[in-house]
């Protein structure tokens, strides 16, 4: 079985290594990047099956980050994204799927819901066809 990749873009390090770690623990890969602009350089060179993205960070938001990539023109474009969150407002929530994401996991991030939502969005994808 192909082993997963995951693009985590989160500038706080602890998060970042929570996010790692459980996600390491189910056999995936996770390539952490620091900041917006960093995430968005590295899917150019990478290939990943899902992005995991925080919504605060200096310089460019998740948002941002969001919109950029759902603007690609190649394949990226329909990569799922999962944002990663401490906001829990109805408004939040609706910005986020009106940017793009797929979900949204608040945080402290539980493995379970982790692992769930990463499969509902992986699965949905699937179904799609292109």
């Amino acid at each position: 079985m192909q082993q997963l990749r995951f693009l985590c873009i989160e500038d706080d390090a602890l998060n970042r290594r929570v996010l790692s770690d459980m996600l390491n623990v189910a056999g995936g890969d996770s390539h952490e990047c620091v900041s917006g602009e960093e995430g968005l350089a590295e899917l150019d060179t990478g290939d990943f099956d899902c992005i995991l993205v925080d919504l605060r960070m200096p310089g460019m938001d998740g948002h941002t980050v969001i919109e950029r990539i759902r603007s690609r023109r190649d394949a990226k474009s329909r990569l799922p994204i999962v944002v990663i969150t401490a906001e829990g407002s109805g408004p939040a929530t609706a910005r986020c799927l009106r940017s793009g994401a797929d979900r949204i996991l608040r945080k402290p991030v539980v493995m379970d819901e982790l692992f769930q939502c990463i499969g509902a969005v992986l699965g949905a994808r699937a179904t799609v066809v292109v």
